[in-house]
């Protein structure tokens, strides 16, 4: 039966640049509590959502330059996440690496698959409901406040991806709006990479590759 490690597996972010400044805490081996402040509050709630359902521990205290606009906070936000769980993963000795989960909201699904083999793989949120494709950068909130789009939500699993150095696939099964799309992503990668980084008592610490490194 698989677990979580006994030793709380756990990083510090510390980030600066001219755009942005980032603090904060991830405990892989959490229970969801979160304390999250981006400045974009689409965002903030994608991650709690996140932090939540994969019972990840998420601090995060953000000051970026959103009078430019929010790209380089979102962005640089997923650097941070992608490699705050490669920094505490480490070797990845006895971790079952692969993860996989499907969540719907209202009338939106999603499905997320994960490895984490040590290679960044990710080609983009891709639609698998039979309806003609869209492009990303046209599905925009409609709800008031919401100044966030698909597109940024891809940009930031296409970094988070890249930081973490992980394969990561995204569909959409069924279709709904901006909202309920990226909170049924953003759930199901929790579920997803909580099963992926979950230690299984049968490996005996061994790393999850019969090359034995990732």
């Amino acid at each position: 039966m698989a677990r979580r490690s006994s030793k709380k597996r756990r990083a510090k972010i510390y980030r600066k640049t001219t755009e942005t400044k980032i603090v904060g805490e991830l405990v892989i081996d959490g229970a969801g509590k979160s304390d999250i402040k981006t400045g974009i509050g689409f965002l903030d709630h994608m991650l709690t959502l996140f932090a939540f359902h994969g019972l990840f521990d998420i601090k995060l205290k953000v000051k970026g330059d959103l009078e430019v606009d929010i790209h380089h906070t979102n962005e640089d936000v997923a650097i941070c996440v992608g490699q705050a769980f490669k920094k505490a993963l480490g070797a990845c000795k006895g971790i079952r690496r692969f993860g996989s989960a499907e969540v719907p909201m209202d009338n939106a699904r999603a499905k997320v698959a994960i490895d984490i083999g040590g290679r960044f793989s990710y080609e983009g949120i891709k639609f698998k409901d039979g309806k003609e494709d869209v492009p990303l950068s046209s599905i925009k909130g409609n709800r008031p406040g919401e100044n966030y789009s698909m597109e940024d939500g891809n940009d930031f699993l296409d970094t988070l991806a890249k930081n973490f150095g992980i394969n990561l696939h995204v569909d959409i099964v069924s279709r709904g709006d901006m909202h309920h799309m990226l909170e049924a992503i953003f759930k199901t990668l929790g579920l997803a990479l909580d099963h992926a980084t979950e230690i299984d008592p049968r490996r005996k610490k061994a790393v999850p590759s019969t090359k034995g490194i990732l």
